[in-house]
Formats: C-alpha cells, structure tokens, sequence
C-alpha cells in the first residue's frame, strides 16, 4: 500500500528516530454477520481525524470503566479471553465490553439478555436511543446501564479474529481486537449516525470488489470472511490470534506498508 507523501515524510522521520511514535490506545471492533454471509459496514465521515472515508466495523476505544467495574457475565470468562488476546484479565474484561458497548451505540445490536440464554428482541424506542446517547457521550457506565436494564453480557455471542495494531507511523493508533458475531435473533441494525454517514450490509466478496475505502485490517477481514458460505462456517473457524501491526518500508525511493 503505498503512503501519501505527507504520511511517508513521517514515516521516515519515525524510522529515523527523528519522531517517536505515539502509544496505541486498546480498542475492540465487532464484525456483525447475517444469512448471506453479509457484514455490516459503516462508512466513517470525512470529517473524521482518523480514517476518514473508509468504510469500518462498529469499534472503538476501551473506556476506563469497561475495565474497572463488573457487569452480569455470562460465557468465557474474562481470564479466558485474556488467554485468546494475551491480554491481563482486567483488560481482558475491557475490551469484551467495549466490543459490546460499541456495538450497541455504532449500530443498536445490543450482546445482552434478561438472563444467560435469551437476548434482548428489540432496542428501539426513545428510552433505548436516551441510553445510546448516554453511553456515547460518556455520562453512562456500561456497567450502570447493564445494571439498571437487569440485563447480562452475552460474551458467548461472540468470536475472537484477530489483532490488528495501528502502524507506528500513524498520529492516531489503536491496539485492536477484533470479534464477530450474529446479529441476534429480532434484533435489527439502525442508521444511527454519529461518526458515520452511511451503513451497509454487504457480502465480504462484494465489498471486496467495490470501491469502498478500506483500511488494511478490514480489507484482509473481509478477505477471509470471504472463504466461508455460511455462519456456520465463521463461527467453526479456527482463530489462532496472531498479533499484526503493519509497518513502513521504503521501496525504489517509494514508502510503503506492508504486514509481512
């Protein structure tokens, strides 16, 4: 992938030591599948100050309270998801929450039920859209919003995919796991706007073959989603989680990056 001429400048500031780079924040992202399969896709706004354009999955950073305050668990524990993401278990708990948590406010899917086998059916309505917001802007706990609905953490529904780490090069970086899981049974995505101005669900092969931007991450995503002709299939994939940060090399006089 070559880089553009202000982000290769960068680049070979930071591979000269001349710029250090910044510390990437934790982070989830969550890979929403139907029958098809397809994927849902939000387009980021152009406004944005990282990856502005490109087409992404809901995500984003780990709050500090994802990791500090408990919530209803029902699945793999978070010890065990810190085996899968090599991760501490209080990170570990962090990024499950934030993958849920930003789901629900990038989408509206929310991975939770009354009891450890059910699901909520339906999250629209204006008290649901209240809560959304609140979660957005941070005047609501996830935790304290789990707690107030009576409602408990399906981790179960969802999968462990992979770890993607931002270049070093980038003046934004996130340290991100990636999940996917099953858009719940009665439960339908929203246009909820936000930092996106569009939503899609698209089968990876035709997003693949669009002309949507896309970021490297979710390019080599979709290119293995692409290999499965069902859920099924997904969700039996075997996941060993490899950590991978793409990196900066000047090839002929040219930047570019690569993952190998």
């Amino acid at each position: 992938m070559p880089l553009p001429a202000e982000l290769a400048d960068r680049a070979r500031d930071v591979l000269a030591g001349r710029v250090q780079p910044v510390p990437a924040r934790d982070a989830a992202t969550v890979v929403l599948l139907r029958p098809g399969p397809e994927v849902y896709l939000l387009r980021r706004k152009a406004t944005m100050a990282f990856a502005a354009g490109a087409y992404v999955f809901p995500g984003g950073s780990v709050d500090t309270r994802d990791t500090d305050q408990a919530v209803a668990w029902a699945g793999p524990s978070p010890a065990a998801w810190g085996e899968v993401f090599k991760a501490d278990e209080r990170l570990a708990r962090g990024l499950v929450c934030a993958a849920v948590r930003e789901t629900f406010e990038e989408s509206g899917v929310l991975l939770a039920g009354p009891g450890p086998d059910s699901v909520v059916a339906d999250t629209t309505g204006d008290d649901w859209e209240a809560d959304r917001l609140a979660l957005i802007d941070r005047s609501l706990g996830f935790a304290d919003f789990l707690a107030r609905r009576g409602l408990v953490l399906r981790t179960d529904l969802l999968k462990a995919w992979a770890h993607w780490i931002t270049p070093e090069i980038e003046h934004k970086r996130f340290d991100t796991r990636f999940f996917v899981a099953v858009l719940p049974d009665g439960q339908r995505t929203r246009d909820v706007g936000g930092e996106a101005d569009r939503v899609v669900w698209q089968r990876p092969a035709d997003a693949l073959a669009s002309d949507f931007f896309l970021m490297p991450p979710t390019r080599a995503t979709l290119t293995e989603l692409a290999a499965y002709d069902d859920l099924d299939g997904v969700l039996a994939a075997h996941r060993e989680i490899v950590t991978i940060m793409p990196r900066a090399v000047e090839i002929e006089g040219e930047m570019r990056l690569v993952t190998s």
